[in-house]
């Protein structure tokens, strides 16, 4: 993002430790070995404000200021949770009329910073138009990971992985369609000099993607269905500082507005649906197994699991939440 309830075994979640990718290992060989270490969400919700969804880690931003425009709206009414084709989506709605005081934007973030090393993955429903009022606004559609903000100019703790910025109409610059996936070592934001690696795709991705990156041995690999997009491991400025994350992060998805130059009209309102959240710690998951672990766990009925702190398939218990 540019400056910006069943109680079961842990080693019944994993069936067995055979296949599933430990530390940097190959990917799991089968469906549902990859929940050992692991969250998964598929934001069965009913609102905001339902308290399955704080317990469950989960937050809708109201505090003000970055990224976006100047004296936006960030509010929690932006996010909803609507059934999309038979499945509940997390729903991220932003809008703008062309001036401060009318743009509204949104984000759903974890509350904790507990993701580091390991496969991060998503489905996400990218949109090209408004779903009312006049195209053309540079709205940027967002999947990413960061850690405490910097303490310094090019903080070299400071960790950012923007899992893939979408900007259907462009923007900083850039013509759209553009995607981005951006890894971060420090910058300096006055004049803005970054320290990260960049990979981009101009074509459009309206529609539903599934997003996965694998962050391990100093590696970032980016993801889009199944293709990989880049392979990042220092920056390209330099080439001297690694953009791996060094600290823990919260994981985001947002909303917003990088200016309202290209407004036009009266208010015109972007969406961005997620459907689901995978995170393995310190495993390096394929993204076909990726795909295949949610599809399990859903056909199970699951609706949340967290095992990230509970060790890799030891013997502690994990919670296991379903229909």
């Amino acid at each position: 993002m540019r400056v910006r309830r069943t109680t079961v075994s842990a080693m019944i979640l994993g069936t067995a430790m055979l296949g599933t990718a430990l530390l940097g290992a190959s990917a799991a060989s089968a469906a549902g070995t990859s929940t050992c270490s692991a969250l998964f969400d598929d934001f069965s919700y009913t609102s905001p404000n339902d308290s399955a969804l704080t317990g469950n880690g989960w937050q809708a931003r109201t505090n003000a200021g970055g990224p976006g425009v100047v004296g936006a709206a960030w509010s929690s009414s932006n996010i909803s949770f609507p059934t999309v084709d038979g499945s509940k989506v997390a729903r991220l709605t932003a809008y703008t009329t062309g001036n401060a005081g009318g743009t509204s934007q949104a984000e759903l973030l974890t509350g904790e910073r507990r993701f580091k090393d390991g496969t991060y993955a998503s489905r996400i429903r990218f949109t090209d138009s408004p779903t009312s009022g006049k195209d053309g606004d540079h709205v940027n559609e967002t999947f990413f990971a960061i850690g405490p903000q910097q303490r310094f100019d090019y903080d070299p703790d400071y960790s950012e992985l923007d899992f893939t910025e979408y900007l259907p109409n462009g923007g900083w610059g850039a013509r759209g369609p553009i995607a981005y996936q951006t890894s971060y070592n420090g910058y300096r934001l006055e004049p803005w000099d970054p320290h990260n690696a960049h990979s981009q795709q101009t074509s459009s991705l309206n529609g539903w993607h599934t997003v996965v990156t694998q962050v391990w041995d100093g590696h970032v690999k980016y993801y889009m269905d199944g293709a990989l997009l880049g392979d990042h491991t220092v920056d390209e400025q330099t080439g001297q500082y690694p953009v791996a994350p060094r600290v823990p992060m919260s994981v985001n998805f947002n909303l917003w507005f990088i200016d309202i130059a290209g407004h036009k009209g009266a208010r015109s309102t972007y969406t961005e649906d997620v459907d689901w959240f995978y995170y393995a710690k310190d495993q390096v998951i394929a993204p076909g197994e990726v795909t295949a672990t949610a599809t399990s766990l859903r056909s199970s009925g699951t609706t949340h699991l967290d095992t990230v702190d509970s060790g890799l398939c030891g013997g502690s218990t994990t919670t296991l939440v379903k229909r």
